[in-house]
């Protein structure tokens, strides 16, 4: 047989009056404890033993106090008030103590080649937050995977999160040493069309790029790349390996820019990028492990001259 239990449906704080009673012997006392008047007390008293269906407290014309079920009540009670003030004090400190557990998720591409410097020198800088990342090219829900920040790329809306934008990604022109040795580097954009270039994300058929030089000049560009991928984690292996001119991002290229495994090709010539936004949960207050992990990557990327955002993009959807 199994034994039945029943959900309690008393009142929190009628609850809490009780116990007052019991800890301070009066309802008097206990009213002036919770600032409240006798007559509330009471009430609340006799609102919880109906509620109850048990007489907690034995009333005279002179005292009150509690009943053998009373008591046994107030044991309980008292230990479960202590456990959830720790809960509350826990949930408090969550908005403005930076500890816990991080769960982020970012492309296969960007978690692969530009978040493990980050993530790392977020730990030597957080050394209590555990961080756990899911690196993957599928849109994940944060409610529904219990994520707390999402690294996306590009501007699609997420209805009922909130956006801030981190940086706005350049893609170079870049190519391995190896390649430019059978191939010479071209010295104008029209020479694009004489190299094998390495595409990622684009059509079937001719893809259509717009290079501008940063000093106002832009030029669009019709080319049939040599190789297609669908990421550009694939793109920068086949660069490093020689197989054309890569279009990649700057962030995924530095790397192997700074070890010169890779050369920029056609400098300062490049295709203005996506946004990195890091999306969240919507909600008055974020958690502090998380407004210091996105403040620590907007950081990073700023250092590696990504033009951020401030503070006035932390809107939904943005």
């Amino acid at each position: 047989m199994v034994a039945r239990t029943e959900t309690f449906r008393g009142g929190l704080e009628d609850v809490r009056a009780f116990c007052a009673v019991v800890d301070l012997g009066t309802v008097t006392a206990a009213a002036a404890s919770l600032q409240e008047t006798k007559g509330s007390v009471s009430r609340r008293i006799s609102r919880l033993e109906q509620a109850l269906g048990a007489r907690l407290m034995a009333r005279t014309s002179r005292a009150v106090s509690p009943t053998a079920e009373g008591l046994a009540f107030y044991a309980k009670a008292q230990e479960s008030l202590t456990l959830l003030d720790e809960a509350a004090e826990t949930a408090r400190d969550a908005r403005t103590v930076p500890t816990g557990h991080l769960r982020i998720t970012t492309s296969i591409d960007f978690g692969i080649e530009v978040m493990p410097e980050i993530v790392a020198s977020f730990r030597t800088a957080y050394p209590q937050i555990t961080v756990e990342m899911l690196n993957t090219d599928a849109r994940l829900d944060l409610a529904a995977n219990r994520i707390d920040l999402a690294l996306r790329l590009g501007g699609a809306e997420e209805t009922g999160y909130r956006a801030m934008v981190l940086a706005t990604l350049a893609l170079g022109l870049y190519a391995a040493p190896a390649y430019l040795l059978r191939r010479p580097a071209p010295t104008d954009l029209a020479g694009l069309r004489d190299h094998d270039l390495i595409l990622a994300r684009e059509r079937i058929g001719t893809a259509g790029l717009v290079l501008t030089d940063g000093q106002g000049r832009t030029e669009p560009l019709a080319l049939s790349p040599a190789i297609r991928v669908s990421d550009f984690a694939t793109a920068h292996r086949l660069t490093l390996a020689g197989a054309g001119i890569g279009h990649l991002p700057s962030l995924v290229a530095a790397r192997a820019v700074e070890a010169g495994e890779i050369l920029r090709v056609l400098s300062p010539w490049a295709t203005r990028g996506a946004h990195l936004r890091a999306v969240t949960l919507a909600g008055r207050e974020l958690p502090a492990r998380v407004q210091v992990f996105r403040e620590h990557v907007r950081s990073a990327l700023a250092a590696r001259d990504c033009p951020g955002a401030t503070l006035d993009g932390d809107n939904p959807n943005r």
